[in-house]
C-alpha cells in the first residue's frame, strides 16, 4: 500500500514505520522538519514538508493522521490552545480537502484522537458508546474527530483512534517518569485513586494495523489495554518492575499551581475499556501492567 502518514517523527510514528516499512508498504511522512524524516522513519520512507505537495494526481491507498503538538508539555494559556487546535483541528481540515481533491481517494483515514475524549470521570466505566466530557481535552477530541469523520462524505472509511497512555522504552510516559523512579526518587501523583489507561506500544501498531486493514471496521476505537490501573496501583508496579522505592507524593496543590488547567491531565483520569476491539476478537500481547513493565524494561 502506497501510505501517507502525519505525525510520523512522533513516538508512534516511528514504531509504526518501522513495522509498515518490514511489510514492503511505501511510505511518505509529513513533516515541518523533512531532513530528519530518513532517520527517524527509515532511509525509504519520503518526506512531505507541507500538504501542499499532495496534488490531486498523486495517489495513497491510506492516510494515517498521528499529527498534534504535545498537550502536556506546556501550560494551557489561549494561544497554547491555540497551537494545539490547530495542530489537530485544523490540519484534519486540510488532510480532508487534500483527500477531496485527489483524483483517487485513499480507501481509508485512520485519524488520532485521545481518551480525553470523556473528560474526567472518576470510577465510571468507559466504552466507545459513553458521552464526550466538557472539559478542553474532551472539547478539543470531539472538534478533532469532527474534522476526521467529514471525509466520509467522500467515500472515505474513517477510523478514530482514541489513544491511551502509550508505553514505550523510547520515550512518552515512560521517559518522563522512569528516570525519576530508577533513582528510587519515584511518586504517585495526588491521591492516586485516578485511572490511568496505557498501551504497550506493540499492541497499539498491531491494533492500528487490523483498522488499516479491516474494511469492516470503522468508527470510534478506544486504544488501551482491556486492564486500565489507578495511578497509585500504577506507581506501585513500576517501582516493583525497576526495584527501587518511590517514597513520594506529587501534590494536588502544587501541581495546580505549577500547571494551572493542564495539571487536569495528571489529576483527573478515565477508566477506560477497548469493547469494540474485544468485540472484534482482539487479543493483547501486554494486557497486564507488569508483564508491558517487565518486557519494556527487561
Amino acid at each position: 500500500m502506497r501510505i501517507l502518514i502525519t505525525g510520523g517523527t512522533g513516538l508512534i510514528g516511528r514504531q509504526l514505520c518501522k513495522v509498515l516499512l518490514a511489510e514492503r508498504h511505501q511510505l511518505t511522512v509529513l513533516s515541518r522538519k523533512p531532513e530528519t524524516v530518513a532517520v527517524k522513519c527509515g532511509s525509504a520512507v519520503q518526506a512531505m514538508a507541507k500538504l501542499g505537495e499532495w496534488l490531486p494526481q498523486r495517489t495513497f491507498d491510506a492516510v494515517i493522521n498521528l499529527a498534534g503538538e504535545p498537550i502536556v508539555d506546556a501550560r494551557w494559556t489561549e494561544s497554547r490552545k491555540q497551537v494545539l487546535r490547530d495542530s489537530r483541528i485544523a490540519l484534519t481540515e486540510e488532510l480532508v480537502q487534500r483527500i477531496a481533491a485527489a483524483t483517487q481517494k485513499p480507501s481509508v483515514l485512520l485519524s488520532g484522537s485521545a481518551i480525553g475524549y470523556y473528560g474526567g470521570r472518576g470510577e465510571e466505566e468507559l466504552n466507545e458508546d459513553s458521552g464526550a466530557g466538557t472539559d478542553f481535552p474532551a472539547r478539543l477530541c470531539v472538534d478533532w474527530e469532527a474534522a476526521a469523520l467529514a471525509a466520509e462524505q467522500h467515500g472515505v472509511r474513517v477510523c478514530l483512534l482514541r489513544t491511551g497512555l502509550i508505553l514505550s522504552r523510547d520515550g512518552g510516559l515512560l521517559g518522563r517518569m522512569a528516570p525519576p523512579f530508577k533513582l528510587g526518587m519515584g511518586a504517585r501523583v495526588g491521591d492516586g485513586k485516578q485511572w490511568m489507561s496505557w498501551i504497550h506500544i506493540d499492541d497499539y501498531v498491531a491494533l492500528v494495523l487490523r483498522l488499516l486493514r479491516d474494511e469492516q471496521m470503522r468508527g470510534a476505537f478506544n486504544m488501551t489495554s482491556p486492564e486500565p490501573v489507578t495511578n497509585r496501583e500504577f506507581t506501585k508496579t513500576l517501582a516493583a518492575v525497576l526495584r527501587r522505592p518511590a517514597p513520594f507524593v506529587a501534590p494536588s496543590s502544587l501541581l495546580k499551581l505549577s500547571l494551572g488547567e493542564s495539571a487536569s491531565l495528571l489529576l483527573e483520569g478515565q477508566r477506560v475499556l477497548p469493547t469494540r476491539m474485544l468485540a472484534a476478537g482482539n487479543s493483547f500481547r501486554f494486557s497486564g501492567l507488569e508483564e508491558a513493565l517487565k518486557d519494556l524494561f527487561g
